[in-house]
């Protein structure tokens, strides 16, 4: 059995079984609602709202036209969805299973939330957030990711583990390499096949990168990568599909090695920072998975 309040507006609604929807909540026209919803007094919905199944919504929020929310979405209490400064037509923004909007936030038209991925109370989405991304501010920055372990990258750490330290994510290992210090300088050495786990065909640097930006979020179907942050600092989030790990890379005696398969994302970027990464093919977009979809289906 659904549950409305008969003061709500629902002549243009299709409400699931099982939904809770209460008083003094306004409906335009083509607005469905699945199973098991719970929708707080004072929400608006503007036209062509489709929200699935088992979401929940906090009171005051206001739906600009042409939202998409999935199953599982908790969404806060005073949230508006709202169109950007350039006001597009029929544009879709799209809120992907799980994910998690804290009050108060702003969500610009146009953009997707990422599965699972947790707005932060008060956040500006300006653009989609990827998944499983925690984002916060105005406008919002990623500062984390959901359920990333962080792997311990002290000195004493990686000295007193023999060889490289295996990840939780499969395949994935953080090296250490020597440092050699004097008054002349630093130096730090790696030998390719032996240090690095694969032959090396390619290599780039990634520099100038505004702090608040995000790379990478791909992986590969072939190509092996290292990756060693030479200047500054980054870090870095490992995925194979199941688990997760997260790396600060914030010396140039540390290295990252990512196998095939792996879904890697690089961020908070100091602004000195310099990462190289050394590849083992030539470069063939046909390599890159980019869709994080499509990665999980390849994974299972």
């Amino acid at each position: 059995m659904r549950s409305i309040q008969s003061w709500s507006e629902i002549s243009l609604a299709n409400i699931g079984e099982a939904t809770v929807v209460s008083p003094f909540v306004l409906f335009a026209e083509n607005i469905t609602i699945g199973d098991n919803c719970y929708v707080g007094p004072h929400c608006v919905f503007e036209r062509n709202i489709k929200i699935a199944n088992n979401v929940s919504v906090g009171s005051g929020v206001h739906f600009c036209s042409d939202v998409r929310v999935n199953d599982s979405v908790s969404i806060g209490s005073n949230v508006s969805f709202t169109k950007g400064v350039s006001i597009k037509e029929d544009t879709l923004t799209i809120v992907e299973v799980g994910a998690v909007i804290g009050d108060g936030a702003i969500i610009y038209d146009g953009v997707s939330i990422g599965q699972y991925a947790s707005v932060l109370p008060g956040a500006l989405i300006s653009r989609s957030v990827p998944p499983y991304a925690i984002v916060e501010g105005n406008p919002a920055r990623i500062v984390g990711y959901v359920n990333a372990a962080n792997t311990p990258t002290s000195e004493t750490t990686l000295k007193n583990h023999e060889g490289p330290c295996e990840s939780i994510v499969d395949g994935v290992y953080l090296y250490s390499f020597p440092l050699i210090s004097d008054i002349r300088g630093s130096l730090t050495v790696g030998e390719f096949e032996r240090s690095i786990p694969f032959p090396v065909k390619r290599y780039f640097m990634v520099f100038d990168v505004p702090s608040a930006e995000t790379r990478g979020e791909h992986a590969h179907h072939q190509c092996h990568q290292f990756l060693i942050c030479a200047k500054g600092s980054i870090s870095v989030v490992a995925d194979d599909g199941k688990n997760r790990e997260e790396f600060v890379l914030d010396r140039p005696e540390l290295g990252l090695y990512l196998p095939p398969m792996t879904w890697g994302i690089q961020y908070k970027y100091s602004s000195d920072a310099v990462l190289l990464v050394f590849a083992s093919e030539h470069y063939d977009a046909k390599d890159y998975i980019r869709s994080y979809d499509e990665f999980l289906a390849l994974t299972r």
